[in-house]
């Protein structure tokens, strides 16, 4: 599994060798960021869907919870991001030293789940969005493809476990 962790973020990596893609992939990385980019989606679609502002809203703190979730959890397994002496340079800086779970494949995963079931506008727009930023993390270099698995499945399952809350029910 290591190995192959290895060569899949290498071949992706590689792809940030490409300007375009290097700069798209920096711009989709720091968007996401602290969650900031899913929040900003919560808090939009709270502004300007009154009334549906209370499932925005309870979505938008599911985002923030599966995030600050999946920020324990690192602090837990203390992977180490690739670094150049796995002939990985990254392409931007990051806030941590460690990379399991992605903090930011967790808040991905996490609103496309919340958000989602705000039918029609988040089942639309934000799958593929988020699918971008759960890329441009390995094409930045700065997680293996199974930290972004893993924090795609931990934001997914942590959303779904209130998706009931979220919209006006009691939680599970």
């Amino acid at each position: 599994m290591d190995d192959m962790d290895r060569r899949l973020l290498s071949a992706l990596r590689d792809c940030g060798t490409d300007r375009r893609v290097a700069v798209a992939a920096r711009a989709l990385s720091w968007a996401g960021e602290h969650a900031a980019l899913w929040l900003a989606v919560g808090l939009l679609g709270a502004a300007a869907d009154r009334e549906r502002r209370p499932a925005w809203l309870r979505g938008t703190a599911l985002t923030a919870g599966a995030h600050l979730t999946s920020m324990g959890v690192k602090r837990v397994v203390r992977r180490p991001r690739p670094r150049v002496e796995v002939g990985i340079e990254p392409l931007v800086r990051t806030a941590g030293r460690h990379s399991f779970p992605s903090s930011h494949a967790t808040s991905a995963a996490a609103a496309v789940v919340a958000y989602g079931a705000l039918r029609p506008v988040g089942a639309r727009l934000v799958p593929p969005l988020a699918a971008a930023v759960c890329v441009s993390r390995m094409v930045v270099g700065v997680h293996y493809p199974s930290d972004v698995v893993a924090g795609a499945a931990l934001g997914a399952l942590t959303a779904r476990l209130g998706a009931r809350w979220m919209v006006g029910g009691e939680a599970r």
